[in-house]
């Protein structure tokens, strides 16, 4: 699910921080996850409004 992917990919910046890698990497994830973010709140809100129905599953990759 798209929560799981946001938290794995979470994870994955939290690492490349701590581990002082190179800055475009962690940018790169760093956008990956905004984008995610963005996502998942775009699905939140698309259903609250009752565009979509809760059943739907949306594939992403990370």
């Amino acid at each position: 699910m798209l929560n799981d992917e946001i938290c794995k990919l979470r994870e994955k910046l939290n690492n490349s921080i701590i581990n002082g890698e190179d800055y475009e990497k962690t940018y790169k994830i760093s956008v990956e996850l905004d984008e995610l973010i963005a996502e998942y709140y775009k699905i939140e809100l698309e259903l609250e409004n009752g565009k979509i129905k809760k059943t739907k599953k949306v594939a992403h990759k990370v």
